[in-house]
């Protein structure tokens, strides 16, 4: 009996594609071909942080700088499945951070589904964090860190699944001994920017979602259905931080955390009960929310207004946490 041709049975925004046999497909394109504005007062490498797994992250510093700062990360989104620091829009958003904060900006890859399920991108992350301890302790160093960065003032931030890594981190290094494991890199602070969480049980806002809108439910599904570990459902404990299975949160020594929200986002109410969860627990947990404005607004469009307001908020937030004692 002949066989029919593979075909697709999953796409991801034209650059991932996977067939009934299981082949997997990446087009070399990025999804938002948007042009680069480097106008030369951000000056930028790649370093490679984990040799086994051939991960690189990207590396920011303003071309002049007169004194130590910060350390920004920003772990790209995708839905675990998508995204790369040499994507354009997340170039563009990452020169204005580290222009703007100012601030040393890290940008790193993590491995993606489906060819590298859940947890790979956090245990990347965690690795990328354990690097950065290695490079404060004087481990062959980067010249641009020991020269220029700030090793007690770190922030952790992500977008969509670049927040919920964030989360994780949080979680896993939320504890003294998690703390002592990166001394002496002190992380001051958290920024979840529109973070994919997920759950069996449907909110509002995902319910309500528009079909044309830039994260749909269509999409927040597949992402889900690609990147959890084969059988899980939406209550996984990489997915929803209040699963049934999830770990405890109570225990948790979170850093101030600022969760940054879109009116229009499919994720707002999942965001924003997270927040307040973590807030009813005692935790330093704060929600901007942005009115009128979709998923990943601010590398969409990191020149617009509210982008301008975002990084005026994310200036506010460094500099507060980083006069905060230890």
């Amino acid at each position: 009996m002949p066989t029919s041709p593979p075909h697709i049975v999953e796409e991801c925004r034209g650059v991932l594609f996977v067939y009934n046999d299981s082949t997997v497909v990446r087009s070399e394109n990025p999804s938002f071909p948007v042009p680069v504005h480097d106008d030369g007062s951000v000056e930028w490498k790649d370093v490679q942080f984990d040799p086994i797994n051939n991960l690189s992250l990207r590396l920011y510093k303003p071309r002049h700088v007169t004194s130590k700062l910060p350390i920004f990360f920003y772990f790209h989104g995708g839905g675990f499945c998508i995204g790369s620091r040499t994507w354009p829009n997340c170039q563009n958003y990452c020169f204005r951070l580290a222009s703007e904060l100012p601030a040393i900006v890290i940008a790193p890859d993590y491995r993606l589904a489906p060819e590298h399920r859940l947890p790979a991108a956090i245990d990347d992350s965690i690795a990328c964090l354990l690097w950065l301890q290695k490079q404060a302790a004087g481990f062959n160093s980067d010249p641009w860190l020991l020269d220029y960065a700030d090793f007690k003032r770190v922030v952790v931030s992500g977008d969509s699944a670049g927040g919920t890594i964030a989360h994780h981190l949080a979680v896993r290094f939320g504890s003294t001994s998690g703390r002592t494991e990166l001394e002496p890199v002190q992380i001051k602070g958290y920024v979840q920017l529109m973070p994919f969480f997920g759950g069996v049980e449907r909110t509002r806002s995902e319910a309500e979602c528009p079909k044309e809108a830039f994260l749909n439910l269509e999409l927040n599904d597949r992402y889900w259905r690609l990147s959890l570990p084969i059988g899980a459902n939406f209550d996984h404990p990489f997915a929803n931080p209040f699963g049934p299975d999830s770990p405890q949160l109570e225990p948790v020594e979170f850093e101030p955390t600022l969760v940054v929200v879109g009116e229009c986002d499919l994720l707002m109410d999942r965001s924003v009960d997270y927040a307040n969860r973590l807030k009813q627990m005692g935790k330093p947990v704060e929600v901007a929310e942005f009115k009128g404005q979709q998923h990943g607004f601010f590398t969409i469009n990191p020149w617009s207004e509210s982008s301008a307001e975002l990084m005026r908020m994310l200036r506010r937030f460094v500099e507060e946490v980083g006069v905060r004692s230890s």
